[in-house]
């Protein structure tokens, strides 16, 4: 198996590099869609969350308010580590949990937005990176999900900046392209991680120590 972490910044289209290698064969771990799961009504992560936060941040069905959690912990840096500290954990138990159902010989990626703003680069085999110039973040961003200007600014300057992204990266995803240009890279990037798993596979069945970032 070879874990890859996949990251990059808001509007840079690591959500469509995610569907490519999935249909290459990628066994895929979202970590946003494992943090909503974890506080889905009725968990025990949202019940912690409430006990933190109060019940102010349900709404009427008895689901997590989002928008209102993150008025609160945005504006509050202990509020935002103390929201982390009960959601991290569950989210890193439940990736360990669908990592270990995964095949011997898969290419396991994780999505992780804030791997390199977390420090999560070690956990990996690899790390890939997907780049976009933040000229292009930023029209992403307001042309395709309808952000104003000034959001999205703020969202991309409350990450970290392209240039740590790039330090923590093993191999880097250009998506300033045309998406048959980036459907080929992939491939590339595929035909890569591919390699690297069974280099893995049969290290591991010498006695080595498996599949490393180069």
């Amino acid at each position: 198996m070879l874990t890859v972490g996949l990251t990059g910044g808001i509007g840079a289209g690591k959500s469509e590099v995610s569907r490519l290698l999935v249909e290459r064969g990628a066994v895929l771990i979202d970590a946003d869609r494992i943090a909503r799961d974890v506080v889905a009504p009725g968990t025990p992560g949202l019940a912690a969350v409430v006990e933190a936060f109060g019940p102010d941040v349900l709404t009427a069905d008895g689901s997590l308010d989002r928008p209102r959690l993150g008025s609160i912990v945005f504006a509050d840096p202990d509020k935002l580590a103390l929201l982390n500290s009960i959601v991290h954990p569950l989210v890193r138990a439940r990736s360990r949990e669908l990592e270990s159902a995964a095949a011997e010989d898969a290419v396991v990626v994780h999505d992780v937005p804030l791997l390199t703003e977390n420090g999560l680069a070690p956990l990996y085999d690899v790390v890939v990176v997907v780049d976009a110039d933040p000229a292009t973040q930023l029209d992403r961003l307001v042309r395709l999900r309808g952000m104003t200007e000034d959001d999205a600014r703020a969202r991309m300057a409350a990450q970290a900046t392209r240039e740590q992204r790039r330090a923590v990266a093993d191999i880097v995803i250009d998506n300033d392209v045309p998406l048959d240009e980036l459907r080929a890279r992939v491939a590339e990037v595929w035909d890569d991680l591919v390699r690297r798993a069974r280099r893995g596979g049969a290290e591991r069945a010498r006695g080595g120590t498996g599949a490393g970032a180069e």
